[in-house]
């Protein structure tokens, strides 16, 4: 069967202060009367999910205090470690975070692990509400033979290679080859392969790591497939447009029927890399050089689709097709863990099972982002998402459903941590940080330089 494929060749607030109480609403005066104290609220990560809740509870509880909990000793999450550093207008978010953080009412603490440094019911007995925003922080795998040969990465590893997420920071990919291979079909795996294909002169002014950056200008990779069980319908890009669905099948026809003008032809024919995409193959076996010391090729079954529209599901054929490739990058979606023994967890699913935010038979527990839903969605999806679960919290503050009377809060954790030898990063702390990455991107023309290792954080601190 002749493969089905589409090539195109290319190379071109919250404020500081208090608010009064006449700002607030009638139900949020509501809610200062239906507490003796104000409500301590805990939040367990500081990405996008746990800003999000974080800044919809301060502006909805004209007294609710937030504590933010984060394992890494830095903020923001994917925004820092996730988003690709050639989209600087989507981490303008952060400002707005910091705005969050700089609250009177809120504190973040950083170099954190709940689950290890403190539990989960620890966090409950301290606080009237604990919200869990930890993210999806592991890949799904595979599961095909092959997978752990040398040149076979995860796509988030890659990602959070170049985008200096301290774990990843010594993958140091082998880019010696002439082609690698993408598996899956959304927005993670595009990044990933314009990270891989762009000129390194013009990665040069972004937020890139320079370790990354080094190797990637030696890279040889010239060519880029990315591959999809399904079809051209079902493939999970998003764009920013209205009725992206429509839009987006609209721009993948154009681009595979129409001829393109003369200059674009001609500026194809010239160029020295390509990407394309292929459609209706599925990975089955990773292949192995002579050696059997790294990849040289993927076995893709060949599917069809059963069904229609975008919940058509793939079956194999039962034809096979060798392709040739020195890197393999997966891109089959992330996955969360479980944070403590005592949170329910849907291993199948990956998320903490819950009902509108409110974890399942744990009261005063709620969960948000992906960790509720699934790793689904973009940054403005998670903040709808986390608003909906805060608006469940405050409601059953109302509702007198969470503990009455008061609450220690991090007064409780801080000493807790301390008798454990556990030195929390406050956002203070953090902006030091941030000032010095900053100084250092200035000398090479970069908005930053990030740093990676958490050893010479703390030595910058002080610690």
């Amino acid at each position: 069967m002749a493969p089905r494929c589409w090539r195109w060749w290319h190379w071109s607030a919250w404020p500081r202060t208090r608010p009064p109480p006449a700002g607030s609403t009638p139900s949020s005066r509501r809610l200062l009367s239906a507490q003796e104290q104000p409500p301590q609220i805990c939040v367990v990560g500081s990405g996008p999910a746990g800003f999000y809740t974080a800044q919809h509870l301060l502006k909805h509880h004209a007294q609710a205090r937030v504590d933010i909990y984060e394992k890494q000793l830095v903020p923001f999450g994917l925004v820092r470690f996730g988003v690709a550093p050639d989209h600087p207008e989507v981490k303008n978010v952060t400002h707005t975070f910091t705005q969050t953080a700089r609250s009177d009412r809120c504190a973040f603490h950083g170099n954190v692990v709940v689950g290890r440094d403190v539990t989960v019911p620890e966090l409950r007995e301290a606080y009237h509400a604990v919200v869990l925003s930890y993210g999806a922080e592991d890949h799904r795998a595979l599961g095909i033979p092959g997978e752990e040969l040398p040149g076979v990465f995860s796509a988030r590893a890659f990602v959070g290679w170049y985008n200096g997420l301290p774990e990843n920071r010594e993958l140091a990919p082998d880019l010696s080859c002439d082609t690698a291979m993408i598996l899956g079909h959304g927005n993670v795996a595009l990044d990933v392969a314009r990270i891989l294909l762009t000129p390194p002169e013009q990665l040069e002014k972004t937020d890139i790591t320079e370790a990354s950056l080094g190797i990637l200008r030696q890279s040889r990779v010239k060519t880029v497939w990315i591959v999809g069980r399904r079809g051209p319908l079902q493939v999970a890009f998003t764009i920013k447009m209205p009725r992206p669905r429509k839009r987006l099948t609209e721009l993948l026809l154009r681009t595979a029927t129409e001829k393109p003008e003369r200059e674009e032809a001609a500026r194809r024919a010239e160029a020295s890399r390509a990407w394309g995409l292929r459609f209706l193959r599925s990975p089955q076996q990773v292949l192995p050089s002579p050696d059997g010391q790294r990849v040289a090729g993927i076995r893709l079954a060949v599917t069809r689709l059963e069904g229609v529209g975008e919940t058509a599901w793939a079956v194999p054929t039962g034809d096979t097709e060798d392709l040739p490739c020195g890197l393999v990058l997966s891109s089959v979606g992330y996955k969360s863990r479980p944070i403590d023994p005592s949170v329910p967890f849907d291993p199948k699913l990956g998320v903490i099972p819950n009902t509108e935010g409110r974890v399942v038979d744990v009261p005063g527990l709620y969960c948000s982002g992906w960790v509720k839903r699934g790793p689904t969605g973009v940054i403005a999806t998670t903040m709808t998402d986390s608003f909906l679960t805060s608006q469940a919290l405050l409601q059953d503050l109302e509702a007198g459903l969470l503990p009455a009377g008061p609450r220690p809060g991090h007064a409780a954790i801080e000493a807790l941590l301390s008798s454990r030898g556990v030195r929390p990063i406050s956002f203070s702390d953090w902006e030091k940080l941030d000032a010095t990455e900053v100084s250092r991107g200035q000398r090479t023309g970069k908005p930053r330089e990030k740093l990676l290792d958490p050893q010479e954080m703390l030595r910058l601190l002080g610690r």
